[in-house]
């Protein structure tokens, strides 16, 4: 078992908090030593109440789902003999209201561009069982409700 931690901290710094025109803007800190300025999203809480580039929990949810589907394929790529010189991914959540009209993000879309050394692909029959295996071993993935999508880009 692991634990994985972060600090969030938000201080009240501008604004009159009682009439809800305080600035949400604040940190997450990491274990590492990185901070990461945070923020919701301008569709969530407009400026100037909010700071659209910092990123935002919606984001970060997306990066997270992409980042662990990339780190686990790469690792099945390695274990299975194929070379990866690049990997980018342009992911998007989407966000939709459930049964109970609450927003969530109930999709996410990955569309790796995956680049392999010799610029030779495997075949799609392989690429699609390596995705799928990455998906059903991904932490992320297997930790959330949201529907993720793979739709690889060529090259």
């Amino acid at each position: 078992m692991s634990e994985h931690r972060a600090t969030i901290l938000w201080t009240h710094t501008r604004g009159e908090f009682l009439k809800g025109t305080y600035s949400r803007e604040h940190t997450w800190s990491f274990d590492g030593g990185v901070t990461v300025p945070a923020s919701p999203a301008p569709t969530s809480v407009r400026p100037p109440y909010c700071n659209p580039d910092n990123v935002d929990p919606e984001e970060a949810f997306v990066a997270a789902i992409s980042s662990c589907h990339m780190l686990t394929f790469l690792y099945l790529a390695y274990k299975d003999g194929i070379e990866v010189v690049s990997y980018e991914d342009e992911a998007v959540g989407e966000m939709t209201k459930n049964e109970k009209g609450a927003l969530w993000v109930s999709r996410v879309t990955l569309r790796p561009r995956i680049h392999y050394a010799g610029g030779r692909a495997p075949v799609a029959d392989r690429l699609e069982r390596l995705h799928h295996a990455a998906h059903e071993e991904c932490y992320i993935s297997n930790s959330v409700k949201t529907e993720v999508v793979v739709t690889p880009v060529e090259g």
